[in-house]
């Protein structure tokens, strides 16, 4: 099967490609025991650094019998208005988490989203990639 390099499938993934590699800097900065919002405001400024646009604690909204509540839902990072990063430093990410994600993506109608774990000695073992109608 071959993907259009311009199809919004390749889109995602070069951009998800993108934040891991900003991720994976900052981890390697940072090492372990950091704050998530230390992890958050360092990933912010190095996807800012490579031009990528991001916005940070964006207030998601439920839609309930046609009306928008705000039920203080807050995504950690939205990168480029298609990607949700959610971050953590936790031991161990559990089904919660991406359940958690994987509703943000539903409520928001978002196809892709990251959910990293900062609390690991490897990045690439705290990266969990999560999608919705793919």
């Amino acid at each position: 099967m071959n993907i259009n390099p311009g199809s919004k499938e390749n889109q995602l993934n070069n951009l998800s490609s993108q934040v891991i590699g900003a991720a994976i800097k900052v981890h390697t900065a940072l090492g372990l025991g950091i704050l998530e919002s230390a992890y958050e405001a360092c990933l912010a400024y190095e996807l800012n650094q490579r031009k990528v646009q991001i916005k940070s604690q964006v207030a998601l909204p439920i839609i309930y019998d046609g009306q928008k509540i705000d039920a203080g839902y807050r995504i950690d990072l939205l990168v480029e208005n298609s990607l949700i990063v959610e971050l953590k430093a936790v031991d161990k990410v559990s089904n919660i988490h991406k359940t958690q994600l994987l509703s943000y993506l539903k409520l928001s109608d978002l196809r892709l989203g990251l959910l990293i774990n900062f609390n690991v000695p490897r990045l690439k073992e705290g990266i969990h990639r999560i999608v919705n109608k793919f």
